[in-house]
C-alpha cells in the first residue's frame, strides 16, 4: 500500500495521482526532444516523482 508522503492519503487509484507531462524542445546541431513528467498527490499536490522519457530526432 502505498501514501503520500506529505498528507498520508492513500494511493490506490490512477486517479489518487496526478500526471504532468511537460513539452521541452532543443534545437540546434542536434534536434532532440524529451517529455519529462511529475507525478503528484491529486490530494495536496506533492510531487512524489519525476522522469524523462522518449527522445530522438
Amino acid at each position: 500500500m502505498v501514501h503520500c508522503p506529505e498528507c498520508e492519503t492513500e494511493l490506490v487509484e490512477k486517479e489518487d495521482v496526478e500526471f504532468v507531462d511537460m513539452d521541452a524542445k532543443m534545437a540546434g546541431i542536434f534536434r532532440s526532444s524529451k517529455r519529462f513528467y511529475v507525478v503528484g498527490c491529486a490530494d495536496c499536490g506533492a510531487a512524489i516523482g519525476s522522469g524523462v522519457a522518449g527522445g530522438g530526432g
